[in-house]
């Protein structure tokens, strides 16, 4: 059998398609970007922070808010809300679902992991040690057990390095 060559496709006709993956992607970006200006025109008065439009499925649109203080003041506005999104989709979405998620606003950019040879508590936080309570520590581990003991000294020394 004879092989047959592929001609390569052109990257514009993937994303030119009205098919497919990208052209699903695209077209659910551009719906939620239209979603998300709907609800900036009726609410005015909401931080740009406040919110985020989630996700839709089917006719439920899914907002989600930082506090629940602005998901009442949407709540305030759903009939609204719900109204315009029937006249600007064609009756595409005609519900509004209003989730609380304080930790979905967070940047992935701002979610650096800090390395260090410092010593750092089970919350990830770096220990700050005075001189004053690294003496205490050493007095506490002359009396300790051998494990324990250790594990003081160590502390102990951090907080001379600093």
């Amino acid at each position: 059998m004879a092989r047959r060559p592929k001609a390569p496709k052109k990257l514009s006709t993937l994303f030119n398609s009205t098919t497919g993956t990208l052209a699903q992607i695209q077209a659910k970006t551009n719906s939620l970007s239209l979603l998300s200006d709907i609800v900036r025109q009726i609410c005015p008065d909401l931080p740009e922070d406040a919110f985020n439009i989630a996700n839709f499925v089917q006719t439920t649109l899914i907002i989600e808010v930082k506090s629940p203080v602005w998901g009442q003041r949407l709540q305030f506005e759903r009939n609204t809300i719900c109204n315009e999104l029937v006249k600007q989709t064609q009756g595409k979405f005609s519900h509004i679902e209003i989730k609380v998620n304080p930790q979905g606003h967070k940047k992935i950019a701002n979610q650096q992991t800090y390395q260090s040879s410092k010593p750092v508590n089970q919350q990830g936080s770096v220990l700050a040690i005075s001189a004053n309570t690294a003496a205490h520590l050493l007095k506490i581990a002359e009396n300790a057990p051998k494990g324990l003991k250790e594990k003081l000294e160590k502390l102990a020394a951090a907080a001379n390095k600093n």
